[in-house]
């Protein structure tokens, strides 16, 4: 009888404690979760993996002050050493993540090879800037200009530059690249742009990622006249493409412009100053003393990068970006769905109601995402390599449209 009577106890008290729910201690926070496939050891680590610490101390930035709209953001970072086959492992390994809205690819390549998983899963991407994703509108948006936009307005400001000083006819422009889709993609509409404004656009000139001298390509350049050579891939590969024109000397009768991802001002102007000299950049994110002027990067910066402000690399705008377009997106689809139906649709339908907004306060240019645009932005700026920094020469200005003068 008194066993019967303890287990009837026990039970009853068992029923009472799940009646009345798990207490404090076990709630949990509302969360959002963000996929970063990154490369923190491979080909463009200096970049992205600069740029995804950057990411991950601004959504930390933002959760230690209530995340948004009491929903926290869940970084997931992994190092695909800017592999595909990584990347692909990496996105099949986390995909499962609850509230998982978007996932953020490094490399045109990881963002092609993973679409059809997003679209399966549909969730959102980001991915860098293939004018094909804009072309072919899907659920992947990209996080720059798009290549061949930013390529068209490097050739606007080499004919506006060539005409400030008093030059005739018009100039004769040499291209760079690493040999691969990124690689190939400025002239996916920019050669197009070219032929329409009259500038003589030399053959390509593509090398193999992971090329340590230039010489072979930059002396062929050479030969053929060219005024100006846009130089890609990410830093330090446009600083050692400079290096070795600055030691051929041909940065005295050429012009160098470089695209978004290089020089930097804490990777390749701090380690070959003097040959940079004089270098162009265009650029779809603040660089430089613009970096170093944003209050609240440098507030970021000094909370959680444990180094001074000085050393802050002009590529952590990129990563600021990449979290603020999140965190404005996440704001939408909350407000539009509740936290309960949040999912990747809701993301994907959030993006697209930003066109017109600041989401970055003056790091990357003006929104674009809207339902006929997957382009972050329209503006580039254009800086020069001057001292031990990188300075403005232009304002935001509109990159002309040459994703459309292609044929995909």
């Amino acid at each position: 009888m008194k066993k019967k009577t303890g287990l009837v106890i026990v039970l009853a008290a068992f029923i009472f404690a799940f009646a009345a729910g798990p207490g404090p201690v076990m709630a949990k926070d509302k969360e959002a979760a963000f996929l970063d496939l990154t490369d923190m050891t491979g080909a463009i680590a200096g970049l992205a993996g600069n740029g995804s610490r950057v990411c991950a101390a601004t959504f930390k930035h933002y959760n230690e002050r209530g995340g948004v709209d009491g929903v926290k953001i869940k970084y997931i970072g992994v190092d695909t050493r800017y592999d595909v086959a990584r990347a692909l492992s990496a996105f099949k390994r986390y995909r499962r993540t609850p509230k998982l809205l978007l996932v953020n690819t490094v490399g045109t390549g990881l963002g092609k090879a993973i679409y059809p998983l997003i679209q399966r899963d549909k969730i959102t991407n980001y991915t860098p800037g293939d004018g094909e994703f804009q072309h072919r509108l899907s659920r992947t948006f990209i996080y720059s200009t798009p290549y061949q936009d930013g390529f068209a307005a490097a050739l606007d400001w080499m004919l506006e530059d060539w005409r400030k000083k008093g030059k005739s006819g018009v100039p004769i422009v040499g291209f760079m690249e690493w040999d691969n889709p990124y690689g190939r993609e400025p002239y996916r509409g920019g050669k197009e742009y070219a032929e329409k404004i009259g500038i003589k656009l030399l053959p390509a000139e593509l090398f193999p990622t992971g090329s340590l001298k230039h010489d072979v390509w930059l002396n062929r350049l050479a030969r053929k006249g060219a005024n100006y050579i846009y130089v890609g891939g990410v830093d330090p590969t446009q600083t050692n493409i400079v290096r070795d024109a600055h030691a051929l000397g041909l940065t005295k009768t050429i012009q160098f412009v470089s695209d978004y991802w290089g020089p930097d001002r804490a990777v390749g102007v701090k380690s070959h100053k003097d040959a940079l000299q004089g270098t162009v950049v265009v650029s779809c994110f603040s660089r430089g003393t613009d970096t170093l002027n944003h209050p609240e990067m440098t507030e970021i910066w000094k909370k959680y990068m444990k180094t001074p402000v000085k050393e802050m690399y002009g590529t952590a705008s990129i990563g600021y970006s990449w979290a603020m377009h999140f965190i404005e997106g996440l704001r939408i689809a909350i407000k539009d769905v509740g936290y309960d139906k949040l999912n990747g649709d809701a993301m994907y339908n959030a993006l697209q109601k930003m066109k017109g907004m600041n989401v970055t306060q003056g790091a990357t240019g003006i929104c674009d995402y809207s339902p006929t645009s997957r382009r972050m932005t329209r503006y580039v700026k254009f800086y020069r390599v001057k001292g031990s920094d990188l300075h403005p020469i232009t304002d935001w200005r509109m990159a002309p449209d040459a994703v459309s003068m292609h044929k995909f």
